[in-house]
């Protein structure tokens, strides 16, 4: 009985997984075959074959028992394109012209870049139905409440205040200022806010703290605002198509920006690794979200999606961000990186990805044995 109840969690996770990793790995495949590249295998996950056909061009498509990851394998490769930059050494035989390593920089570079755009373009897909089909929840930017000796009580803000734009930035709903707060901790912000009839001007500095929210544990930015509890200042807009779109767009650079952030906090010592989360946290989320609906499962997909292809096109080999690193050195000098050049890149590469995935795991673990 046990295992049942965790059933719905199981099907969501693997859902979210393979459509994540397919539509990746579909953008690699469609450029590849674009360009001429003669394809082996397309699989959706790692290990034993579960099941497979070979297509008419002779391209196996496969699932594979790990639903973790995927690969487009090319002719000629010792690997998925993930892995390596050169054809395979050992296949004598091989037409280099329809291999993948045989095409020129600037076409590499269009099947490398393929993937990580298929991911956006899945997200914006995503995020763009579910506003025009369910609509954008807006609580107006109005402030209900000020938790005493907070930052926003000491910056003078007062309840009934509506917020109307934050460093130049115009302000639609009270979410849009939460986004702008949680990440400006420990930054100044000026707050433009409209009182009794009036324009306000406020200069108020978020603190840093972690906050327990539905999805764990996260260290951001807070003033001490509370939203408007009146049902008035609470709307539901269906937008139309060109207007889901546009709101997609921002979704997907919402999400897009924060991780920026976040890296290069990490990178000058803002932020620690105690954020990072792996595969263990996702099956927490997913546990979460299924119980609020097919509709909120595929808000996760898509914001992994994102996630995914932004990760993907950090310049670390072996990323598709270190490979097009090459490709494009190669384009401007007008030769390839050399393989003991691409190889000793690959090792680093693989090191530092492999750092990160452990203090994930890691963060992941001690979370669910403190809990």
């Amino acid at each position: 009985m046990a295992l049942f109840s965790h059933l719905p969690t199981l099907l969501g996770y693997i859902f979210i997984l393979v459509i994540v990793i397919f539509f990746h790995e579909l953008g690699h495949f469609l450029a590849g075959r674009w360009c001429g590249a003669k394809i082996d295998a397309f699989s959706v996950g790692f290990g034993p074959e579960l099941f497979a056909y070979t297509d008419r061009k002779g391209t196996r498509w496969r699932v594979a028992a790990v639903p973790l990851g995927g690969y487009v394998k090319f002719h000629g490769d010792a690997d998925g394109v993930s892995a390596a930059l050169e054809a395979d050494p050992d296949v004598a035989s091989v037409d280099r012209s329809d291999t993948f390593a045989g095409k020129s920089a600037w076409q590499r570079g269009v099947v490398v870049a393929a993937g990580p755009i298929a991911s956006f373009l899945l997200a914006i897909v995503i995020f763009a139905g579910l506003f025009s089909f369910q609509g954008v929840g807006v609580l107006a930017p109005k402030v209900g409440s000020v938790v005493p000796e907070s930052a926003a009580a000491r910056s003078g803000f007062q309840p009934g205040d509506q917020i109307r734009a934050i460093n130049g930035e115009s302000i639609e709903s009270f979410t849009d200022m939460q986004r702008i707060v949680s990440a400006s901790g420990d930054v100044q912000i000026a707050v433009d806010v409209e009182r009794a009839g009036a324009l306000v001007h406020i200069l108020a500095t978020p603190e840093r703290k972690d906050v327990k929210g539905q999805f764990g544990t996260s260290r951001i930015g807070v003033l001490g605002l509370g939203a408007s509890t009146d049902p008035a200042d609470f709307s539901n807009r269906r937008l139309g198509g060109g207007e889901s779109v546009r709101e997609a767009f921002k979704e997907c650079w919402y999400v897009i920006s924060r991780t920026t952030s976040y890296l290069g906090g990490l990178l000058i010592g803002r932020e620690t690794v105690a954020q990072l989360s792996g595969p263990v946290r996702m099956v927490e989320v997913t546990d979460t979200v299924v119980r609020l609906g097919f509709a909120a499962v595929l808000n996760l997909a898509a914001f992994f999606s994102v996630s995914i292809g932004f990760f993907n096109l950090l310049p670390i080999p072996p990323l598709d961000g270190g490979r097009l690193l090459f490709c494009l050195i190669e384009g401007v000098l007008g030769r390839p990186v050399s393989h003991r050049t691409q190889e000793f890149g690959f090792r680093i590469g693989l090191a530092v990805v492999a750092a990160l995935m452990l203090c994930a795991t890691f963060n992941d673990l001690s979370r669910f044995f403190v809990s």
